[in-house]
């Protein structure tokens, strides 16, 4: 454990940090949980509000290392400034990711209007259409860890996925709108739990799973103290871990509407598709199988598994001719995407990618990569090309 005279709060070191550069260390939070890494942007200053809000800091060692390398570049000739980037559309996921961290903790608190989540949604809804796989690619490739942001990860990828599949479901704008504001705030009374759930070795404890088990009526409690009243919304948060064929919580129904239905196979999915800090995530192919297998016939699971895709964005996939490849663009109709390469023929990593399409004979998806920690990290900006903001 990291003793707090090793800590330097972020605050004292902010003029080390300017938007669009990337950061000279890594950022943790009181638990000492990652919430960004070193070579990562900081893409604005609400951000970095937001991190000191969460008592972010860097390692004493590292900042005055950074500290020594600047002075030695300023007193030679040698100096040269960080480039600047212009925002990217993958900086953008980062910034909703924090401005929801704050809407977020400011809902538990009860120290924001339930308001502030359609605004919110309506953002996320822009993001989403600025690029639907670019936004799965996000949703799968969840490889810095850092799980102190597990929670609000968790809760901007439920929202997607369950939007891409009501739109293909024809749901009426209204219903769209309270499925992703009911994804947003579905664990709303348990953030800081599912943080520690994604890092902790043990089973849950006792205290844990009562915790859980009554985490949608406390939702609903705390979404009807912010002001909310829209009935679907609230039924969707109280209902979505309760189960068709009964054996579901809080109450054990046996009658659940399609809304909660369709947010508890979101949910299951993209849970077994994250990391925790002892599971290595579940292939996305593997997932979609046991979700195809567990619900037999189920028109909400299939409009999800369409919407999706067997081999969605982010997905590490090994093609016929042996090249290791990451799933980029979902197929206009069948089920061969478009993939970018990231090892030769040999299955070895290479800096240099090519685009394949998996409907060409000799590029057809052999399966899902059997070792993804052979590639811990895959740069959205080299495998699509950089995208406006």
């Amino acid at each position: 454990m990291t003793h707090d005279v090793d800590r330097v709060p972020l605050q004292e070191v902010r003029d080390l940090l300017r938007p669009g550069e990337v950061l000279p260390f890594s950022v943790l939070d009181t638990h000492e949980r990652l919430l960004l890494s070193a070579g990562q942007r900081l893409v604005n200053e609400a951000q970095f509000e937001a991190l000191i809000d969460r008592g972010a800091w860097a390692e004493r060692a590292l900042v005055a290392a950074e500290r020594v390398a600047r002075a030695l570049a300023s007193n030679g000739d040698a100096a040269v400034e960080a480039a600047v980037l212009l925002p990217s559309l993958f900086d953008g996921w980062e910034r909703l990711l924090w401005q929801f961290d704050k809407i977020s903790r400011g809902l538990a608190s009860s120290l924001l209007p339930g308001s502030v989540v359609p605004t919110f949604w309506k953002s996320l809804q822009a993001q989403v259409d600025a690029d639907p796989d670019v936004a799965l690619f996000f949703c799968l490739r969840q490889e810095d860890h850092r799980f102190a942001l597990y929670a609000q990860h968790h809760a901007i990828h439920c929202a997607v996925v369950t939007l891409l599949a009501t739109r293909l479901l024809a749901w009426s704008a209204a219903r769209q709108d309270a499925m992703g504001c009911a994804a947003l705030t579905m664990n709303l009374a348990m953030l800081e739990l599912q943080a520690l759930m994604a890092e902790q070795s043990d089973p849950p404890t006792k205290r844990q799973i009562e915790r859980i088990r009554a985490h949608p009526e406390a939702a609903v409690a705390l979404l009807t103290q912010a002001g909310i009243t829209d009935p679907e919304w609230l039924s969707t948060v109280l209902q979505h871990h309760e189960h068709p064929k009964g054996g579901g919580y809080p109450q054990g129904l046996t009658e659940v509407s399609d809304a909660a239905h369709l947010l508890r196979l979101a949910d299951v999915y993209m849970a077994k598709v994250s990391p925790r800090a002892l599971r290595a995530p579940l292939a996305p192919v593997m997932a979609m199988r046991q979700l195809f297998q567990q619900n037999p016939g189920d028109p909400l699971a299939m409009a999800m598994i369409k919407a999706i895709g067997v081999h969605p964005p982010g997905a590490l996939v090994t093609l016929q001719s042996g090249e290791v490849a990451v799933v980029i663009r979902r197929p206009a109709s069948g089920t061969h995407p478009i993939v970018a390469t990231l090892s030769n023929t040999q299955g070895h990593p290479v800096a240099h990618t090519h685009r394949r399409d998996t409907a060409e004979a000799g590029y057809d998806i052999h399966g899902p990569l059997a070792d993804a920690k052979l590639y811990p990290r895959v740069l959205p900006d080299r495998v699509f090309g950089w995208i406006a903001g």
